[in-house]
């Protein structure tokens, strides 16, 4: 076993940046000051209240024959699927744990549910065999809406398959004590329950019961992946002199260029562990996206000619040492030779992937810190599930969400803004009118972000994906791409809270067909409307330059047509 190696090759400026700030944490004290919990480090507020992630991994371990004998137990069931149903930090580690580890042999397939689009649902369901399924309901809070409906929905599936008896005896809840789901996991008597710790904020949870759970039911060997993750909590330990701590390098890099203006991190990992940056962008943009300030991780973004990229931009380079990628390692070293800063931290393995959730969280802290903010709330996550609740709960009292207006219709697409937008973006007579406009808004700084409440498949993302580099290049902008309502727990706070330097494109659709919630007058596409108006609505109230495009029933034309426009608006 060994540690993940980290080098950097940065700017003079932002080295002596971080010189600086390594400087302030040596002789401050600040490691141990963030060990011993101490809220100054931050901002003085909670902040000591929300890490219990800096002890789970020795408490996990301690406790490591739990996940010994779920394995055991699932794998003597016969289980072929197990599904986790759940939002944000419940559901990003565990699909991290699916992409990168596959079906493990003699184990459930392990699949992901975080949306409520009803095609999705539905095209997620047709693969599942509900007799021999092991539902995981993952909710810190047991109040999230998408859990409790998805939980909802396939309590009621199972049970049409196995019986009122037995579909308790599919379902294992993951929760914090004392919640709204624990009590209805009781009342259910799901198989198991499995307690969150009180003070682990979800994105932090990855090494937390939210992470391990569904990674010991897919048949990972959790003791011997907390094992190796031990290594990098030893490094990053109280007594790890801040300049030689691998997190608070890290950190130190990431706020420091922040501050600077470089605040678009740019995420490179091999392909074997790609979805690592799906993980990092929630617990980078929700950490420090706020007051105006913060880190905006770019994800899945390809790799261009060192020309594409302005000054905003940091690299961090995972790579994995066993499956490496050429054509990266050549697109990297020509970043680094042309002066961009760059990050690379190598990974032997994929069993090493838990020193970097470990790592990444205590760096996101400290670049919190250094950044000047509270790494541990997210107060407009809340203003967006406040909008959403507002317009489910018209549609439960009137059977309709509010009437909405475009402001310009064509076949198969119409456009909707404020009043403000729609007044700087309208006037034209053509899709190809406002798509310029919105598009020219974008400039030295900004970064572009697609945010699509359609069905998340390789189809769909392969359009959003297209006309997303064009802007790239063309524009010399950072470019962002989420599916709907995920990101709203995940990006979606940077995005309200961060700093002002977004141009969004919202994309919602007619769905092709709905589903019912069980006990609910709404659908799940109600749902998704609701949540898609509700963000689009608190980006307005925050001045953010947004446009949504609502394409029809025929997403596939509509989406091509888009695509079309994008692309003609900036060239």
């Amino acid at each position: 076993m060994s540690l993940n190696k980290l080098a950097y090759k940065l700017p003079a400026n932002l080295a002596s940046a971080v010189a600086a700030a390594l400087t302030d944490w040596k002789s401050n004290n600040k490691v141990a000051r963030l060990w011993a919990k101490d809220a100054t480090v931050w901002t003085g507020a909670d902040e000591g209240s929300w890490l219990g992630w800096l002890s789970i991994t020795d408490e996990q371990l301690a406790n490591a024959h739990t996940f010994k004998e779920l394995a055991a137990e699932v794998k003597k069931r016969k289980f072929k699927h197990v599904v986790l149903l759940g939002m944000g930090g419940s559901s990003l580690c565990p699909e991290v744990m699916r992409i990168t580890f596959g079906k493990i042999k003699g184990f459930p397939e392990m699949h992901v549910l975080d949306s409520t689009d009803p095609v999705q649902i539905k095209t997620l369901e047709k693969k599942l065999d509900l007799k021999k399924t092991l539902c995981i309901v993952s909710s810190k809070s047991g109040s999230t809406l998408e859990p409790n409906i998805f939980k909802q929905y396939f309590f009621e599936r199972v049970k049409a398959k196995v019986g009122a008896d037995k579909v308790g005896s599919h379902f294992i809840a993951v929760t914090d004590p004392g919640s709204k789901m624990q009590q209805v996991a009781e009342g259910d008597k799901f198989w198991k329950i499995f307690a969150g710790v009180p003070s682990i904020g979800g994105r932090y949870s990855a090494l937390s019961n939210f992470g391990m759970v569904p990674s010991a039911a897919m048949g990972l060997d959790v003791p011997k992946f907390l094992k190796t993750t031990h290594e990098m909590v030893t490094a990053c330990g109280a007594t790890s002199a801040a300049d030689k701590n691998p997190g608070v390098i890290l950190g130190a890099i990431l706020g420091a260029a922040a501050n600077q203006g470089r605040d678009k991190l740019t995420i490179i990992a091999s392909p074997g562990i790609y979805d690592l940056g799906a993980w990092l962008e929630q617990l980078l943009a929700e950490s420090t996206g706020k007051i105006g300030k913060g880190i905006i991780p770019v994800d899945r973004e390809n790799l261009g000619k060192p020309a594409s990229y302005g000054n905003d931009r940091v690299f961090a380079y995972l790579r994995l040492a066993s499956k490496p990628n050429k054509a990266q390692d050549a697109a990297v070293a020509a970043l680094e030779k042309a002066g961009h800063p760059v990050v690379r931290i190598s990974l032997p393995n994929i069993h090493s992937i838990g020193q970097e959730f470990f790592r990444w969280e205590i760096a996101t802290a400290v670049a919190g810190s250094v950044i000047g903010i509270n790494a541990f709330n997210q107060p407009d996550v809340e203003a967006s599930k406040i909008e959403t609740r507002k317009l489910t709960s018209e549609y439960e009292a009137t059977g309709h969400l509010p009437a909405e207006s475009p402001f310009f219709e064509a076949p198969g697409v119409k456009l909707f803004a404020d009043e403000k937008n729609a007044a700087a973006l309208g006037g034209g007579s053509k899709l190809l009118d406002a798509l310029k406009k919105h598009l020219a808004r974008a400039g030295a700084g900004d970064y572009f972000a697609t945010l699509a409440y359609i069905p998340m498949n390789a189809e769909n993302e392969k359009i959003l994906q297209e006309f997303r580099h064009v802007v790239r290049d063309k524009k010399k902008v950072a470019t962002c791409l989420g599916f709907g309502p995920r990101f709203l727990h995940s990006t979606g706070q940077a995005y309200k809270g961060g700093p002002n330097s977004g141009v969004f494109l919202q994309i919602t659709c007619d769905d092709s067909s709905d589903l019912s919630v069980p006990g609910q007058k709404y659908t799940f596409g109600i749902v998704k409307a609701a949540q898609a108006r509700g963000d689009f609505n608190v980006l307005a109230e925050r001045g953010r330059r947004a446009l949504r495009v609502h394409l029809g029933k025929n997403l596939k034309s509509g989406l091509k047509a888009l695509s079309k426009a994008v692309q003609q608006a900036v060239s």
